[in-house]
């Protein structure tokens, strides 16, 4: 029987500097650029996407406040 494995909070999981590798295999770096028009990008994109653990935890790591990215 294999051994039961632990579950890791999404916080830890999908947290800045984690890697994740895409459909094709490649690596990628997760990175967040808070007070920016990509940070602001992001949150009106995310803004509409159903709230699940991943996605609280991005818009945080984003500084998002309603669809505006903010340094603080």
């Amino acid at each position: 029987m294999p051994a039961k494995r632990r579950k890791v909070p999404a916080s830890v999981k999908y947290a800045n500097g984690t890697t994740y590798k895409d459909s094709q295999g490649r690596t990628h770096k997760r990175t967040s650029a808070k007070g920016t028009k990509r940070g602001d990008a992001y949150c009106a994109r995310s803004s509409g996407q159903k709230q699940t653990a991943k996605v609280k935890v991005r818009r945080k790591a984003w500084g998002c406040r309603g669809k505006k990215s903010v340094r603080k």
